[in-house]
């Protein structure tokens, strides 16, 4: 008890440090990719670090809720790098409901993260005017940023019937059978965005929808990162409290059941089709509610936004972090989001200079940020080589996993 203590105080003190130095870091080198990398990996130490409970929520509130805010008024990029970080995480702890805790492949999960933006963007924007021009809501549209919280919800719900739609037909499908027609789901929603722009448009087709409004409160406007930031970490504590009480109830040991064995989990009167179709519901209403949340930020949708690749890239996030792990969702999230928009670019703007100053000849064909997909592929391979559970993978399976020390382990 004692040695736990005291593990648990030094640890605290350890992320204390940690925190300070990467603050320090990022306000004297606010370019620096290892200033934000430092702070970054001391903000997941906190959150994820064998600390004193006290001292962990304080040091999580001063950071998430005071410096980062702080640091993002000196520059702007690493809020919205974390504003992408947080809806990538609710959408990673999305899948992972799914994938994770149902152990259902779905790889058509980015429809409902489309059904979200488009349900918003269509009524809070101009093409609303044109779209229900002869109708009784002429009068009432484009909707104001005062109804982006209602829509919150609504994307909830229509993301959740969804889930459900998409449920009833594959319930009988497993493994790659069902990764096939979730694949197809996928792509047919985004040919629908693409292509019902005739003979009503509805979703303007491949030019997509701009401008969409900001939220607001009364008449004061939340257009800002600083807003984005507040708004998308409130959903993914929401979203991270909302998926623990669902992981430690009836129902997350009912897909913890289904995940291992059906046969097994039907023999112990475990409904599948209500189980399975919940597990769909779940995960795309967390899609759905930050769809809407990307539409607001970025003012604009399009069907590019919601191509297989973007499943692919939150599929390779859950499996990065640990599937049916919900701090390896949120670290496999940071990981990706991080390499994606700040390594790759880092790395690009650094081997552009070189060759600006002639020290470097390298054809376009290998900037690192047009072989993010490649990146991507190799770090997928040696993780599934070397640690195939994640990086932080569940509890109860790690409980199984093989020790050196364990007679029999370590093969």
């Amino acid at each position: 008890m004692i040695n736990t203590k005291n593990n648990e105080l030094l640890h605290t003190l350890g992320s204390a440090a940690a925190l300070a130095l990467g603050t320090g870091l990022v306000l004297w080198a606010p370019r620096s990719i290892w200033a934000l990398l430092v702070f970054i990996g001391s903000i997941l130490w906190i959150l994820g670090g064998p600390l004193l409970k006290p001292a962990r929520w304080a040091l999580a509130v001063l950071a998430l809720g005071l410096l980062l805010p702080w640091i993002g008024q000196h520059n702007e990029s690493y809020l919205d790098v974390a504003v992408t970080i947080g809806i990538y995480m609710a959408l990673a702890i999305g899948l992972n409901v799914v994938v994770g805790f149902a152990g259902l492949l779905d790889l058509g999960y980015v429809a409902f993260y489309g059904i979200g933006a488009y349900l918003y963007a269509i009524f809070a924007s101009p093409h609303a005017k044109q779209l229900f021009e002869n109708t009784a809501l002429a009068g009432l549209v484009p909707l104001s940023g005062n109804w982006f919280w209602p829509f919150l919800l609504f994307g909830v719900i229509a993301a959740a019937i969804s889930g459900v739609l998409l449920g009833l037909p594959v319930l009988r499908l497993r493994g790659d059978y069902l990764a096939i027609v979730t694949l197809g789901f996928g792509e047919i929603i985004r040919i629908l965005l693409n292509n019902l722009n005739k003979p009503i448009n509805i979703t303007n087709g491949p030019k997509g929808i701009v401008p969409v409004a900001a939220p607001e409160i009364g008449s004061y406007s939340m257009g800002s990162l600083t807003h984005y930031y507040f708004i998308a970490l409130a959903l993914v504590l929401l979203t991270v409290v909302v998926a623990r009480r669902m992981e430690h109830s009836w129902v997350g040991r009912a897909w913890a059941a289904i995940r291992e064995d059906e046969i097994a989990a039907r023999a112990m009167g475990i409904p599948l089709v209500k189980i399975k179709l919940l597990a769909f519901a779940a995960g795309a209403s967390f899609a759905g509610a930050m769809g809407a949340l990307f539409a607001a930020k970025l003012a604009f949708v399009d069907p590019t936004s919601f191509s297989f690749m973007e499943s692919i890239g939150i599929l390779a996030m859950v499996i990065l972090g640990g599937m049916g792990s919900i701090n390896g969702a949120l670290i496999g999230a940071t990981a990706v989001v991080v390499l994606q928009f700040q390594i790759l670019k880092s790395l690009s703007e650094w081997m552009v200079s070189l060759s600006t100053k002639g020290l470097l000849n390298l054809p376009s064909q290998l900037d690192p940020s047009k072989l993010e997909r490649f990146i991507f592929g190799i770090i997928l391979v040696l993780m599934m080589l070397f640690r195939p559970e994640g990086i932080l993978p569940e509890r109860r399976r790690e409980l199984d996993l093989p020790e050196p020390n364990r007679i029999g382990g370590g093969n």
